[in-house]
């Protein structure tokens, strides 16, 4: 049976959509669904069971999205595995070609659906920064930045022994070979952004912080080897960017705003970064709101 783990940490506002899609055209038998309210002081809980039977909620104290997941999985029944961010719409059919893209091709453990990005209500820069980064290689072919990452039994092995990190699925993504993983453009999740120039990087100051820890990490499992110097990488190069403007020269004011975006969130990120501290979650409240 497939199961799917919610983590969901004060999201009575959007889990509503995100459980109403997957249930609407699902078979009574499954997927198996299951919901880790975590550290919650709003109606996540109620909002979820409100949804019957075939929604499991689990409550526990503790507001950590690592430990959410790993209780969601002593709850979790079978494979394929599908953990889903609460914000994120995806529906019923598109968890059917995840997990049928798995049983296809024997070789994949890992997969996520292509991304859907609505800029209804959002700024401009925004939506210029937005349309850099969907283009970008690393971002159209990783499987994070979207949400919803499915996994085989032998894939979940693999994620399951990374430790607890602010980038789980850009280190999910990362702890895959490309041929181990695969973007599967027939699924499709609606992720939304964040509506204003401050949340967006307040998204991008986390985004900062947590690839250093990621990286910090990569080092220290094979300090000054050839592994540790050449460890897999999303970090978006000049060289990236130069490409994207060859092909597509009308892209140069979004280039312009994701510089400069970037530029902010490095400034943003340098004091968390030298103290260490990789748990403060600086969380966008904009793309939560309800249109």
């Amino acid at each position: 049976m497939t199961s799917i783990v919610i983590p969901a940490h004060n999201e009575g506002r959007v889990i509503g959509r995100l459980l109403d899609a997957l249930l609407a055209d699902a078979p009574a038998s499954g997927p198996d669904i299951v919901v880790v309210c975590n550290g919650c002081t709003d109606d996540t809980a109620a909002v979820a069971g409100a949804r019957g039977p075939r929604v499991r909620v689990v409550e526990i104290p503790t507001p950590s999205k690592h430990t959410a997941l790993r209780v969601g999985d002593e709850h979790a029944q079978g494979f394929p595995r599908l953990y889903v961010d609460a914000d994120v719409e995806v529906g019923a059919a598109d968890v059917r070609a995840l997990t049928g893209a798995l049983a296809a091709r024997p070789e994949l453990l890992a997969a996520a659906p292509g991304r859907d990005i609505p800029f209804s209500g959002c700024a401009w820069p925004v939506r210029a920064y937005y349309r850099v980064w969907q283009r970008l290689p690393a971002v159209r072919e990783g499987l994070f930045g979207r949400g919803v990452i499915a996994v085989t039994e032998p894939g979940h092995a693999r994620i399951a022994a990374l430790p607890p990190l602010m980038a789980d699925d850009l280190a999910a993504s990362l702890a895959f070979t490309p041929q181990e993983r695969h973007v599967v453009e027939a699924a499709r999740v609606v992720v939304h952004p964040p509506r204003t120039w401050g949340d967006l990087i307040r998204r991008r100051v986390r985004a900062a912080t947590s690839s250093a820890e990621l990286e910090r990490f990569q080092s220290s499992q094979a300090p000054g080897s050839a592994e540790g110097a050449h460890a897999p990488s999303a970090r978006t190069g000049t060289g990236d960017l130069r490409a994207l403007l060859r092909a597509q020269p009308s892209l140069l004011p979004g280039v312009v705003v994701f510089v400069v975006a970037a530029l902010a969130a490095r400034r943003g990120s340098r004091k968390a970064i030298r103290s260490g501290d990789f748990s403060t979650w600086l969380r966008d409240e904009s793309s939560r709101q309800q249109n």
